[in-house]
């Protein structure tokens, strides 16, 4: 992973935000470890972990401390990176923004809809810097894309969208498989819930930026493989399929969009997502330093989640689900 000093950007305008890492697993040693000694805008202040073995080695990798308590990090550092299965995420992320620290979270926010609200709860209530790990939307392509998108729907109301994400994680040999190997808790979870809470942020966020507010959805299918029916508020149906159990060379994420002004297609095959880690970085760091906005924060993925959940219900129920009815029971 390359610096980068884009064009108009100088992160050399203030100093290197401080970051406390928790979790050392192997989504912590292959991206957030390496995003904030990669740039200039942050710098890897040390990292806690409940195992506190792997946390060590992941440490010494980087030549940085690694924290004996949870405590110690929050008190050695400006900003708190989440690199830890959605229910630790739910317990630790308010006590760091009660700290007044800066959040970096991943996706899902919680294991419910009620432990997101708590975390998004605290980022509100204490008004602290924040960003969520929405990897694509990071990407240049993504947004160029959403643009397009834009004013698309500006010319003629979107009739429909099409949908996928579909890898081989999940399957033996995939990465879920080598991190169960590796002692990573963070297969639980996803082995738990399965790809509607791993892949659905990813895909419910963009076809809803791409043919707007989603107010109900049936789903069905299993943790295997679920196919979504999307109901926009505009008039637009969409179809969406997700699956972590499907052998491809590579993780495919498609986007479609239909109207009668013409249409959009949308595909990550050949996409370098390394790319989307200097953006991701910058934002972060601005968004402490200066209150810079950012492309996803705790409300949006709240949000996101409330669409995951709706989909997750529909799927047990085997009915239509009203994201109202979500927000309201949540």
């Amino acid at each position: 992973m390359n610096s980068d000093t884009s064009p108009g950007h100088s992160p050399a305008s203030y100093p290197p935000v401080r970051i406390g890492l928790v979790g050392a697993g192997q989504w912590a040693a292959t991206m957030h470890a390496p995003l904030h000694s990669a740039g200039a805008e942050t710098e890897l202040a040390g990292i806690w972990s409940a195992s506190g073995g792997t946390a060590a080695a992941l440490a010494g990798k980087h030549g940085v401390r690694a924290f004996e308590t949870f405590e110690e990090l929050l008190a050695s550092c400006e900003a708190v990176d989440f690199a830890v299965p959605p229910p630790v995420q739910a317990e630790l992320a308010p006590r760091a923004a009660d700290a007044g620290l800066a959040l970096l979270l991943e996706k899902p926010l919680g294991a419910s809809l009620q432990q997101a609200a708590a975390v998004a709860d605290a980022v509100r209530r204490n008004k602290v810097a924040n960003a969520v790990v929405l990897t694509k939307r990071y990407h240049q392509r993504t947004r160029s894309f959403l643009a397009a998108a834009t004013e698309l729907r500006s010319e003629a109301a979107v009739l429909g969208v099409t949908g996928s994400y579909l890898h081989g994680g999940f399957l033996d040999g995939g990465f879920l498989d080598t991190a169960s190997r590796a002692g990573n808790a963070s297969k639980s979870w996803r082995d738990e819930f399965g790809a509607l809470h791993d892949l659905g942020p990813h895909l419910l966020d963009l076809m809803e930026l791409t043919a707007g507010p989603i107010e109900a959805v049936r789903a069905e299918g299993s943790k295997d493989y679920v196919t979504i029916t999307t109901f926009h508020r505009d008039g637009a149906t969409g179809q969406a399929c997700l699956s972590g159990s499907v052998r491809l060379p590579q993780a495919r994420t498609t986007i479609s969009v239909y109207s009668a002004a013409g249409s959009l297609d949308y595909t990550t095959d050949g996409m370098d997502h390394s790319e989307c880690w200097p953006a991701l970085r910058r934002e972060f760091a601005d968004a402490a330093r200066l209150g810079s906005a950012v492309t996803v924060d705790a409300e949006r993925a709240l949000h996101v989640q409330a669409l995951v959940e709706a989909a997750a219900l529909s799927a047990r129920e085997r009915r239509m689900v009203a994201v109202a009815e979500i927000l309201q029971n949540g």
